[in-house]
């Protein structure tokens, strides 16, 4: 029979101790059911309580499980839980309680012990770390070679190029960009010149404010603001579409019709990068100096017109030229990322979720150590 109360839900649990000479005797009751102990609190309770009636008297405790309304798998489970997996000394049940635990002892598993790991094996997980490293420069190398291949092969018959496809992987890149990376750009400007505006004022040297965001922002954080976003939010969006298509055997279907993947899907969204990023870095540049000229005439009085009269003598076009052209490396290296990590995907979910996160962030990391390495080679460019 199952215990019910006035509302027609089971009966809590309960637990009672009688000590005694020899022993401890523990009654239960109430109902051991999944139903009854849904809630956390009533399970976290009931399982500290069986803990630690079972560390105070060990295994020489008597436990009475008659007066349990109601046992399942989940009830038998936690008292075998409870009592570590190792049969008290007494345990007076109703047959079908009894074969009820008798089925949780026979089929439960414990939690595998923690292996230590020793210096063998670490030795061996760095090689394994070394040889993964190797294994995705190898297919980067090639995906390389694969898009230098196909860009020959479109100089040779142009009309025949994926045209379309550039087109519309152009629109969704940057057209639709347009928005977020203006409203981040106009934002970063208005930080930058609060922040410099502050220190400037100590020195008396309000006027250079014109320098230091035009440099900032010119030659750096716009194309490197823009490559992050258009990493964050394009380049996860290509190695979702190419994993898809690994999922739905759309690629395995290209290969038995012979279509050449890295001329169908890697080029035109290398050439749309290629244009796009530039263009967008340009256009998170300009929103951000907008942001940073209404923030120098809030805060230092200085009028748009001085700092547009001004710029042009602050910042050489050389830093725009450089900056255009870290665009187009990033929006390639982006791409190629993107692609890699979407052609590497395998046939389901766990792994179409792991490429697109490991894309966004070996993107950002090429991005920013491309850069890093663009500000030491070109330091005398411009500045």
């Amino acid at each position: 029979m199952q215990a019910t109360n006035k509302t027609g839900e089971e009966s809590a649990p309960t637990i009672q101790r009688q000590s005694g000479t020899d022993a401890s005797s523990v009654t239960l009751g109430g109902c051991w059911s999944a139903a009854a102990m849904a809630q956390p609190v009533v399970w976290d309770s009931l399982r500290g309580r069986l803990t630690a009636l079972v560390s105070e008297a060990g295994q020489r405790s008597r436990w009475d499980l008659r007066g349990v309304d109601r046992l399942d798998h989940i009830g038998a489970q936690l008292l075998w839980n409870a009592w570590g997996r190792v049969w008290p000394t007494e345990v007076l049940a109703l047959p079908a309680q009894r074969a009820m635990l008798d089925r949780v002892a026979r089929y439960s598993v414990g939690p595998p012990r923690p292996q230590r790991r020793g210096l063998w094996q670490r030795f061996l997980g760095l090689g394994e770390l070394v040889y993964q490293v190797v294994d995705h420069g190898r297919d980067l190398v090639r995906l390389v070679g694969q898009l230098l291949l196909d860009l020959v092969r479109l100089a040779r018959s142009p009309r025949d190029g994926p045209w379309r496809d550039v087109s519309g992987h152009l629109y969704r890149i940057g057209a639709t960009a347009l928005p977020i990376t203006a409203l981040v750009g106009f934002l970063i400007g208005v930080v930058l010149a609060y922040l410099m505006a502050q220190q400037l004022r100590k020195f008396g040297a309000d006027a250079f404010i014109v320098d230091v965001l035009g440099i900032a922002l010119i030659r750096e954080l716009g194309p490197v603001l823009g490559a992050i976003l258009l990493a964050g939010r394009s380049g996860s969006a290509i190695t979702a579409q190419i994993g898809v298509m690994r999922v739905t055997e759309e690629l395995d279907a290209m290969r038995v019709m012979g279509i050449s993947q890295g001329y169908r899907l890697v080029m035109p969204r290398a050439l749309a990068m290629a244009v796009a990023m530039p263009l967008v870095s340009v256009w998170t540049t300009v929103a951000a100096l907008f942001g940073g000229i209404l923030a120098s005439d809030l805060v230092l009085g200085i009028s748009p017109t001085y700092f547009l009269s001004a710029l042009p003598a602050a910042v050489q076009v050389s830093n725009l030229t450089l900056a255009v052209a870290k665009s187009v490396v990033f929006g390639v290296m982006i791409a190629l990322i993107g692609c890699h990590f979407g052609l590497r995907i395998k046939p389901n979910t766990e792994s179409l979720g792991e490429g697109t996160t490991a894309s966004v962030v070996t993107s950002i990391t090429a991005v920013l150590l491309a850069d890093a390495l663009f500000a030491v080679v070109f330091k005398d460019v411009g500045i």
